[in-house]
């Protein structure tokens, strides 16, 4: 079966499109986290969040 173009769609989660906006959102978090050279620590101060958040989301855990 071809996909669908979004992964959570294709698994068969009900809230599909959510979870890809998110899944976009965070992955360019980490995209411009990179970019900038950051550390997580640096990262969490910048977006008001605790460094284990910021690990979270750079480890995909951010579904919730």
């Amino acid at each position: 079966m071809p996909s669908s173009g979004n992964v959570y769609k294709d698994l068969g989660f009900k809230d599909a499109e959510a979870m890809l906006a998110k899944a976009r959102i965070v992955a360019e978090i980490v995209r411009i986290i990179s970019a900038r050279g950051l550390r997580r620590t640096a990262a969490a101060k910048i977006l008001a969040l605790s460094q284990p958040g910021i690990s979270a989301l750079v480890n995909g855990h951010f579904q919730s």
